[in-house]
This record gives C-alpha cells, structure tokens and sequence, in this order.
C-alpha cells in the first residue's frame, strides 16, 4: 500500500514536471530528511564558519562572527523565504533562470532567463571548487601543527584539492542510488560533530573561558577601513556559511512531493545552520585564550582553539576530523548540485554542447557528463590555484556573488509585475505585506552583498591584497552576454512549457504572462503581447 501510494505520488510529479516542459529522467530517491541532509551538507554551516573565521576576527572581532552570522542568517532567510514561494508553484532543477523566464515580460523573457541560467550555473561550478579547497586547507593546518618546520607549497595543497574532488566524482557517479543515504549521513554526521566538539571544548578549558562580554561585544578593526565598515565586511563570513540553500531547487526533480518538501527544506536548513552556527562559535570564542594567535597562527584559527581548550595535538586532530569528514560530504554534495544545474541549463539549450551535457547516464541513473564537466573546471581552478591563490579566491568570491545575483532576479521582476505573478494555489506563499518586505529586503541584501564582497578586504590596498573578484564576475556576465549575442537569441528557447498545463495553472511560459488575479482560486495565466 505503501509503495502504491509513492507510485502515485511519483506519477503526479512527473507529469507535473512535464507541464513545466521536461520529462521525468532522474530518479525520484530522496526524502525529506535526505534532502534536508544535502542541503545542509552544502550549508555545512559551523564547518563553513570555522573554516572562514580569518575573515571576521580582523573585520570587526568576535561580535563580527556572532552578529554577523544572525545578520546574515536573517537576511538570507528573507532570501530563502522569496524563492519558496517560486519553488513551490514551479518545481523545476532549473530554479532561478527557469522562473526568471516564466514571469518576465515576453521581449526580454528569453534574454533574461539566459543570462540568469549563465550566472547560477557559472557560480555553482565555481562554488563546487569551495569544498575541496577548505577540506585541503584541513590536512595542510593538520601537517603544520604536527611538524613545525613543515613549509606548505601551492602544489601540497593542489594534491590534496585533487584528491577530495576524485572521491566526489566516484560517489557521485557510481553510486547514485545510495546519494539520499549519503546526504543522511552528512546530516548526523555534521550534528553529531557539532555537539561533541562544542562539548569537549568546553569541557577540556573550564574554567578558563573568555568573559561574555568578549564573545558576545569584543570588537577588532586591524583591516583599517572604518570602523563600521570593517564590521559589514565581516559580515562575509556569514553570508559565504550560508550561500547555496538553493541547492534545493536544483536537486528538487529528485525529491517526491517537492512543491510542499522543498521549501521546507529550503528554509530549515538556514535555521538549522544558522542555531548550530551560533552555539558553535560562541563555544569556540569562549574558549580561545588569545586571539592573535588565532588570526595569525600557521595551523588556522579552528585548529590554534582546539589547541588552546586541549593543550592536546592529538585531541585537536581527533577533533578536526569532524569538520575534514564534513568537506567530504560537502564536496560531494556541492558537485551534485552544481552538476544537476549544468544539465538543467543544458537541457534548455543553454551551454556549449547542450546535448552531450543534457544527455542521462542509462545504467548510472545520472548525468555523467554533466558531472565530469563540472569536476574538470574544479580541476581548471585547482590549476590556477597553483599559479595564483589571488585569482582563486576571486573565482570562489565571484561565486558567491553570482549566486547572491541569481537570488534577488526573480523577487525583483515579481515586485516590478506587482507580485502577480505566481499562482494564488501555489503550496508556500507569503501573506500580502510580508511578502512585499520579505522580496524588497531580498533585493536589498543581495546589492549590499555584491558590494562588499568586491571591496578589498583591508587597506592599504596593494596588488597583493586587491579583491579581484568583480575581475571574475566581470568575466561571467562577458561571457554570458557574449554569447547571448553571438548565439543565444538565435538558438536558446529557453524552458519548454506544456500550453494545457499553462491554461490550467499549472505552469507558465516562456512568452511572458498576465499577472495573476490573486481573488480567483486558480490561475487565469494567458500569453500576453509584449508589455
């Protein structure tokens, strides 16, 4: 009975699916929990923080990473709140550039919804070479802190890169139907990690902790722009911890019921990245002795405070090795995505050799090509991490920006079309003001984020301290106009809508509609000329 009801549950969103324009090709395995699992494991939330708290202790100190982080967790649940409300009317792995194309105006739907597609799936490539860089940046703090004459060359650190991003290609690849287990695992695995460690650490340094007032109000400016601005730019920490909660939306054709689950999983996995984050760094902040030594020491901040609460090398590693586990889980889990948004993109006609990238492994049950597009460009910016670590880290920014783009395009024409564009029977939806406030502060933050996460981190500024990231985003939105030009509007359609399903509300296409009338019950969505 059970497995009858999945059935039909699974037939439902297919043809659901194929109203929106697309064939059901991949496997419908994950569950609520397993999905809650992969979009946390990409969050990694108190990993990602730990891993990253270079950039608050200077900018602004620890009331820079304990109010930075709920700053930015509010502001990026505003962010999650608005595209639920798309995800749950259109649930499509295209996300972001498929519902840029539903809703805009007809004369520029299509150019719109390219250059969106460009952006998210540039910035998930990108942000695929994220893990892999802060799980290398683990063993090589490891290596410094057993062997204190041990001098780190770029090319220990591309090894290592190389080795996390293999063992993703494998999971991700041959073993496919045992992902949603995976995901589980990381789940458990980043929880459990969590409370053991904040545990011990507090255990092992009572009671020689750092006052309240230092973990909660101790503020630190050694970046030399102003002091409110250095606080603001710490709040990149932040914002980089819980960039990627739209994974969700690109895994969302292999997840049963997904215009109810995946916006619940959207939206939980910032809460729940956002409580652990908190308690996690208030424990870490309590008990660091002193925090120069946790800015500038060669193993890293994450490693000098386990040392600091163990007095231990041998504790400190036993417990790094929850945090190194999780960038296991969080490669694998970002190449997953990153991979499912190229062959969206790619279904759509949208990249370079759209066919072969579109195409689904018979026997794998995955996009194989997709994958191994995405691990050879991690492996291209592995490369130029060897050449320069300036220009990588201006790639990974540029990602974050990308994707801090993506989500403020479709609240943004929602609010210029009067929010009238969405289905009134859609699962999620913002109440009248609260979604006006909730898209507004969307677009709001995404601007703000895109400006501080170009400026250079400190002054004065020099070649070697230069934010290159506007260079690479600059080079993304080239690229995706160029080709826009040359041949997007010649061959790029964009999705692929069902006319039937479009009359009956359940979807909306690419020509550009009426806003919705929010009174009826069911959407009266019809091809308009152009506006």
């Amino acid at each position: 009975m059970k497995d009858q009801r999945r059935q039909s549950i699974v037939a439902q969103d297919a043809a659901a699916l194929a109203n929106l324009g697309h064939k059901q090709e991949l496997k419908r395995n994950f569950s609520l929990i397993s999905m809650l699992g992969l979009g946390f494991a990409i969050l990694n939330t108190w990993t990602a923080l730990a891993a990253s708290m270079n950039l608050a202790l200077p900018s602004g100190g620890p009331s820079s990473v304990i109010w930075g982080l709920m700053v930015a967790g509010v502001l990026n649940l505003c962010q999650a709140a608005s595209l639920a409300e798309f995800l749950s009317a259109y649930p499509t792995a295209g996300g972001q550039y498929h519902w840029a194309a539903i809703i805009s105006w007809r004369s520029w739907s299509r150019s719109i919804s390219y250059v969106t597609g460009w952006i998210s799936t540039s910035g998930w490539v990108a942000l695929a070479a994220t893990g892999s860089l802060l799980g290398s940046q683990f063993v090589i703090s490891i290596i410094s802190l057993l062997h204190a004459d041990y001098e780190s060359a770029p090319w220990h650190q591309f090894l290592i890169y190389i080795g996390f991003t293999l063992i993703a290609l494998f999971i991700n690849a041959f073993s496919t139907r045992l992902l949603p287990y995976f995901t589980k695992t990381a789940f458990f695995w980043s929880m459990a990690g969590f409370v053991i460690i904040s545990i011990t650490i507090l255990a092992c340094a009572s009671p020689n902790y750092q006052p309240g007032s230092f973990v909660y109000g101790k503020f630190i400016n050694e970046v030399g722009w102003p002091d409110g601005l250095a606080w603001l730019l710490g709040l990149l920490q932040g914002a980089f911890a819980l960039t990627g909660f739209d994974a969700v939306a690109h895994m969302i054709e292999e997840l049963p019921q997904p215009q109810i689950e995946g916006p619940r999983t959207m939206i939980w996995s910032i809460c729940i990245g956002m409580f652990s984050g908190f308690v996690f760094l208030s424990c870490l902040l309590f008990c660091v002795n002193n925090i120069d030594d946790a800015i500038d020491g060669r193993a890293g901040p994450l490693l000098q405070i386990f040392m600091d609460a163990t007095d231990s090398p041998a504790g400190s590693i036993c417990l790094l090795m929850f945090p190194l586990m999780c960038m296991v889980f969080t490669t694998t889990a970002l190449m997953t995505t990153s991979s499912r948004m190229s062959y969206a993109f790619a279904r759509d006609r949208g990249l370079p050799f759209s066919r072969v990238l579109a195409e689904v492994h018979p026997s794998l049950d995955v996009p194989l090509n997709a994958l191994l597009w995405t691990a050879g460009w991690v492996v291209v910016f592995g490369c130029i991490f060897l050449g320069s670590s300036s220009a990588f880290n201006a790639i990974t920014s540029a990602a974050v920006v990308a994707l801090g783009i993506t989500y403020a395009i479709p609240p943004a024409i929602n609010i210029l079309r009067g929010r009238k564009m969405l289905p009134p029977n859609r699962a999620f939806k913002l109440p009248g003001p609260l979604g006006w406030v909730l898209n507004l502060i969307t677009v709001a933050w995404s601007i703000l984020m895109t400006v501080l996460f170009v400026f250079p981190p400190e002054v004065p500024v020099s070649s070697d301290n230069m934010n290159y990231c506007i260079v690479a985003f600059g080079v993304i939105v080239l690229i995706a106009v160029t080709t826009w030009i040359f041949d997007g509007r010649k061959h790029y359609t964009g999705p692929h809508v069902d006319v039937e399903g479009l009359v009956q509300g359940n979807a909306k296409g690419m020509e550009g509609m009426e806003p919705v009338d929010q009174q009826t019950s069911t959407s009266k969505a019809v091809p308009h000329d152009e506006k």
